[in-house]
């Protein structure tokens, strides 16, 4: 008779911080297995596979010298996307891309940034803070939106205008849609 086995299992962990996973296992009867084990940079790995409770928990613990800092500034872009009458400024950092939208009096999606990405609307989806200045989000269903200083705001991917009001210049970060902004769709 051959006896059930749980297979071969491989788990990649990317994390550099403490953490705990929990994953569905197969459903096989296996015994409880523990593993433990620390190697010469003082790293521990410890991984409890419990087959009969379809689950298993691993945790990671990295020593203080592999947990990175890592500081980033706008001064000192990844990527800026200059425009006429503003730019558009990126930073990768975390996994993710952070984008600083400064536009000055007079800048306008539809002038300014559509006709070099071939739309008349932009169709990114923004979530954001305002740092400084006053701009409109509007929508072609005659909806606008004014955006002031200190408002975290939320655009959907539904095409829009939009435009600096008064004479400051616009400044604010995106937190999503950043990597998408102000470049040609490659639909």
């Amino acid at each position: 008779m051959r006896r059930p086995t749980a297979g071969n299992l491989i788990l990649t962990i990317i994390h550099d911080l403490p953490v705990s996973f929990i994953f569905p296992a197969p459903n096989r009867l296996v015994s409880k297995r523990f593993s433990q084990s620390t190697n010469d940079r003082n790293e521990i790995r410890k991984v409890a596979f419990d087959f009969n409770s379809k689950f298993f928990d691993v945790e990671c613990r990295m020593n203080s010298e592999q947990v990175a800092v890592i500081l980033k500034s706008f001064d000192a872009p990844d990527e800026a996307r200059v425009m006429q009458k503003g730019k558009f400024e990126l930073v990768h950092v975390g996994g993710m891309t952070i984008g600083r939208a400064t536009y000055e009096p007079g800048w306008k999606w539809s002038e300014h940034v559509g006709p070099s990405v071939g739309a008349t609307r932009c169709p990114v989806e923004h979530v954001g803070l305002v740092l400084s200045g006053t701009a409109t989000v509007a929508f072609d269903d005659g909806r606008v939106v004014e955006l002031h200083a200190g408002d975290l705001f939320y655009v959907p991917p539904v095409p829009h205008d939009s435009w600096v009001i008064g004479d400051e210049p616009y400044v604010s970060l995106h937190f999503l849609g950043a990597e998408k902004y102000a470049i040609e769709s490659q639909n």
